[in-house]
């Protein structure tokens, strides 16, 4: 198991309850891999410095997580296609 962040920009009409759900849906797929996660951090709305998606900004969150490594590409394919999110990035931490 290796550590990783995971940061998330998240779309940024969403209500509460709607980004929550995207969330727990990211951290579910992450506990099926065989991961745990360490720490959830939720960063807030921001604005983003360029326009993604004709957004001008996002609801950002990180997860600090240990995951196998051959399970990083299909939670990376899952998040290209859950709808809510507009950029995500999965960083190996030493």
């Amino acid at each position: 198991m290796h550590k990783y962040e995971l940061v998330c920009i998240i779309h940024p009409d969403l209500d509460e309850a709607a980004f929550n759900g995207a969330i727990d849906k990211v951290k579910g797929w992450i506990v099926e891999a065989g991961g745990s996660i360490d720490k959830t951090d939720v960063w807030g709305r921001k604005r983003l410095a360029y326009i993604i998606r004709k957004q001008r900004e996002g609801q950002y969150f990180l997860l600090n997580l240990s995951l196998p490594p051959a399970a990083t590409a299909g939670l990376d394919q899952n998040l290209r296609f859950l709808e809510p999110v507009i950029r995500h990035m999965i960083t190996l931490v030493d």
